[in-house]
């Protein structure tokens, strides 16, 4: 994937408020990043900016897991691993999801209306 010069400075600037940049094999057209046990897939966007795609993943074992409704309980669920969404594990991926989006959208080019 080509990254702007822009798209770039976006992803220094994730790393030195703690998030790792790293790669998920299985979703090679987007840029993942990692802090704790959250991560969460940026692809680029309109105007030279980074953006989430999908919703802020728990890693299981260094995979993306997806949320699941099994019994009536929320788990992350990766192949046959599974733990169950606690609060103390959603309020982490909410934490994570919120300092993330902060950065993105500070990190977003100036408009520029055409008259």
């Amino acid at each position: 994937m080509d990254l702007t010069p822009h798209q770039l400075a976006i992803l220094q600037r994730l790393a030195l408020q703690g998030f790792a940049i790293v790669a998920f094999p299985m979703y090679a057209s987007a840029v993942g990043v990692r802090r704790g046990e959250c991560a969460a897939l940026l692809i680029p966007a309109p105007g030279g900016a980074l953006a989430l795609q999908g919703e802020p993943c728990y890693l299981l074992n260094g995979n993306l897991a997806v949320p699941v409704l099994r019994d009536g309980k929320k788990l992350f669920v990766w192949k046959k691993q599974a733990v169950e969404a606690t609060s103390e594990i959603e309020a982490a991926l909410n934490e994570f999801k919120h300092h993330l989006v902060r950065i993105l959208e500070s990190a977003m080019p100036p408009r520029q209306d055409i008259a």
